[in-house]
């Protein structure tokens, strides 16, 4: 059964994205569908949506939600990294709006059995896609010691990244670590007591997210995806962009900046030889945050950072 929950700051993105009869719009991460089936109402019945998701079941999921939208609607299984190949088979030159909900959605945390969730004795995978190779016990298993470290210090910015890489070698040399539960609290015998009390989340968090972005290469595949932007989208057409950790908005940031970029030729050159022009503009220079009523009914919506730009 898919677990669902309220789509992330909904009618925000709604707004953003400025959806319009007749126009074709991309959710590159369907999740629980909650966005597309929203824009399938807005959009009426002569626009398109094209749904990406890597996750088997969330197309699945999709399939069933948006059923009264089918002739309206493209569900292709694969990463957004595959949208310009998506949109090739399709014979469409470009879209006019892109959403990407980078966060985990509850289905993956609390249903798919795929060890996301510190809470059950899950398997130790982490794979959005279980076409994928590499999961988190190999990870576990083979990485060395400095380099476990700096994987979570680098992309779950855990301040405890050595003493909890210390304790996972410690112990699997004794025996294979197995499931998601007894990592987590390998984890928390690593952190000290007066740190783990004073956390606010769980103290395995950090680590599970710095495995789950490994596993699924999502920094990576989001930079790659970044750089296409721009020749995926019409003129005007948006990007709406909800992330759900600094790492990723940083990003998302950045490249909005880069495609504001005009000349780019050092002070010193009396004319311009670069000839780079502006290719988007931000909509929101600042993200679009949850409201305290949304995060009381939403709870899991409390990090979410919403970024837009806009195709010249």
């Amino acid at each position: 059964m898919f677990v669902y929950h309220p789509s992330a700051l909904l009618e925000e993105t709604l707004f953003y994205l400025n959806i319009r009869s007749g126009k074709i719009y991309v959710d590159c991460t369907l999740g629980g569908a909650g966005h597309a089936a929203a824009i399938c109402n807005k959009m009426g019945p002569s626009g398109r949506l094209i749904g990406l998701d890597q996750d088997r079941d969330a197309i699945d999921h999709a399939e069933e939600i948006l059923k009264p939208f089918e002739q309206n609607v493209t569900l292709f299984h694969c990463n957004y990294v595959n949208l310009i190949d998506v949109l090739a088979e399709l014979n469409i030159s470009g879209v006019d709006g892109i959403l990407m909900d980078l966060g985990l959605s509850l289905h993956q945390l609390a249903g798919s059995g795929r060890g996301f969730s510190f809470k059950n004795h899950e398997p130790l995978d982490m794979r959005m896609d279980i076409r994928s190779k590499i999961t988190a016990k190999a990870i576990i298993e083979k990485m060395e010691e400095s380099k476990m470290a700096d994987l979570f210090f680098k992309l779950g910015e855990e301040r405890y990244s050595r003493s909890i890489a210390r304790h996972i070698v410690e112990e699997r040399k004794q025996g294979s670590i197995e499931t998601s539960k007894q990592l987590a609290e390998i984890i928390c015998q690593a952190i000290p007591a007066r740190a783990r009390n004073q956390q606010h989340i769980h103290p395995a968090t950090r680590v599970f997210m710095a495995l789950r972005i490994a596993v699924n290469q999502e920094l990576e595949r989001l930079n790659e995806f970044l750089d296409m932007v721009p020749g995926l989208l019409n003129s005007g057409g948006r990007l709406c962009v909800l992330s759900f950790h600094s790492l990723e908005d940083r990003m998302v940031k950045q490249r909005i900046r880069d495609f504001e970029a005009s000349c780019i030729c050092p002070s010193d050159f009396p004319v311009c030889r670069c000839n780079r022009k502006p290719v988007m503009r931000a909509i929101t220079r600042k993200p679009i945050r949850p409201s305290p009523e949304e995060i009381d009914r939403n709870p899991i919506s409390r990090s979410t950072r919403l970024r837009v730009a806009e195709k010249l």
